[in-house]
């Protein structure tokens, strides 16, 4: 439910990563400066969030970032930023402002790319198997990088098929009581259900069935080793302690799912529920391998194995005994995410394995209110609805701070990730006002491309889908076509 603000909760924070630019000062004093960036970024976020509209917290909180330049001022705010530019749809802009070097740990486990113990196996396939026989499945995510949330999403309903029933999420308000007759979640059901793929991901668990429920104290005091008792608690209480039958699908952030090792000074919330409560947990770990902006982030397991296997959905390495590979103790099994690729800006893991299409959206409707906001909600949902996917416009370049900005006559234009069917459409500007909204139909099959593809006779660069703000975008391709057994 809570959001990971450093001044909250420290334990969420990497202070002094491999990487961080500490120079000639010492620890102390990079200590400093960071316990400083930490105060200007509770008080800046604090002010962002007097904005009651998402665009002008975004803008508020994106030209705070560009006008400090202080390197310690940028590691600590940049988580801060990084979240609220997965609300807005910016997920390349996301990751670039907050990335954790994955460097490798003396207790990494050899790859298992040369051992013939193990196979490569589609992680949609394999994951159900594994999970028979367990009560529980519990995947981590980033709460930065919605790549992590898009495997545990499309895995609901498979999962649901073998017996699952309940689903549980760190990031849900257990306040929000109406969420389950609802159907979907709006601005109080969480912090990161703001995020369109988070939200999807509550959605589909309520259209599936499971019983959805938040399990995060709800006192903001409750932290370190205390929180993850109390949140082992409340898992009890609410999934097994009265449903025998009970079978829970849970999605929590990093470490809290770690069934070895000293979690925040104690233990982790699962080795909580496990130690008190008996209850034997299938934990996937999804934050350590997949593509980061810089390479230089990623772990040296990771290029090895995208090389050679050109994977196009997530992997996991099985053994010839049935057992998955780990990266690391404390988890059962370790996800593989492909490399992304890059179509008009955004991120194609949005399509969520094939649920999804590309939605042409042009930025004509912003009349030159820029940044501009394109949302995107089911039209059987109400107006507090979190979109299903939002989309932010701006013919500037997001590095621009905001004495650099022109405006120019071109207009950009961009893409939603839509499923088939009927939603409403909305333009907004940073002041809240709505500049534009209409009714479409996105289309399914094979005349999806050009039913929801730029309108006929428009002046579309043809490398358009390769750029942004104008500038190419590295490692851009377009999307191949989805394969006919993956279409709707």
């Amino acid at each position: 439910m809570r959001p990971c603000w450093l001044p909250v909760l420290l334990g969420c924070a990497w202070l002094a990563w491999p990487g961080t630019p500490v120079h000639a000062q010492s620890a102390a004093q990079w200590h400093a400066r960071q316990m400083d960036a930490i105060r200007k970024s509770d008080v800046l976020m604090r002010e962002a969030r007097k904005h009651p509209d998402l665009l002008a917290q975004y803008k508020f909180l994106h030209d705070a970032y560009l006008d400090n330049k202080d390197p310690a001022f940028r590691v600590i705010f940049g988580q801060y930023l990084s979240s609220t530019q997965t609300f807005v749809g910016d997920y390349q802009g996301a990751a670039k402002s907050f990335s954790i070097k994955q460097a490798a740990e003396s207790d990494d486990r050899p790859s298992p790319l040369d051992d013939p113990a193990y196979t490569a196996q589609p992680a949609l396939t394999a994951i159900p198997e594994l999970a028979k026989g367990y009560r529980a499945v519990f995947f981590n995510e980033a709460h930065n990088i919605p790549l992590t949330r898009t495997l545990t999403e499309q895995l609901l309903a498979r999962l649901r098929a073998e017996g699952f029933n309940y689903f549980a999420a760190e990031t849900i308000n257990p306040r929000d009581i109406g969420l389950q007759s609802r159907g979907y979640p709006t601005d109080n059901s969480g912090f990161y259900t703001e995020e369109p793929i988070a939200a999807e991901m509550v959605r589909t668990a309520l259209k599936l069935g499971y019983k959805v429920v938040g399990y995060d104290p709800l006192s903001d005091t409750v932290t370190g080793d205390a929180r993850q008792a109390e949140q082992a608690r409340n898992i009890y209480r609410q999934v097994f302690k009265n449903d025998p039958n009970a079978r829970l699908v849970l999605d929590a952030g990093y470490a809290h799912i770690m069934e070895e090792g000293v979690f925040q000074g104690g233990s982790s919330m699962a080795q909580y529920l496990h130690r008190w409560y008996d209850i034997d947990i299938l934990t996937v770990e999804q934050t350590m391998l997949y593509g980061h902006p810089a390479a230089s982030d990623d772990h040296p397991y990771y290029a090895p194995v995208m090389e050679r296997l050109h994977p196009k959905e997530p992997l996991v390495f099985v053994g010839k005994d049935g057992k998955p590979w780990s990266l690391r103790p404390g988890y059962d099994v370790s996800v593989w995410f492909p490399a992304s690729i890059i179509r008009r800006g955004r991120p194609t893991w949005a399509s969520l394995g094939g649920e999804r299409a590309p939605y042409y959206a042009s930025g004509e409707p912003c009349n030159r209110h820029y940044p501009c906001l394109v949302e995107a909600r089911y039209a059987s949902e109400g107006d507090d609805a979190i979109p299903a996917d939002r989309l932010l416009l701006d013919p500037v370049s997001p590095d621009a701070s905001a004495g650099e900005r022109v405006v120019t006559s071109a207009s950009p234009f961009g893409e939603l990730w839509l499923r088939p069917g009927k939603y409403r459409l909305t333009y907004t500007d940073v002041d809240a006002t709505k500049l534009y909204s209409n009714i479409v139909n996105v289309k399914a099959g094979d005349d999806a491309e050009q039913a929801n593809g730029p309108p006929p006779g428009s002046k579309v660069p043809q490398n358009a889908a390769c750029e942004r703000a104008g500038k190419p975008e590295p490692n851009c391709k377009l999307m191949d076509a989805i394969p006919a057994d993956r279409r709707w």
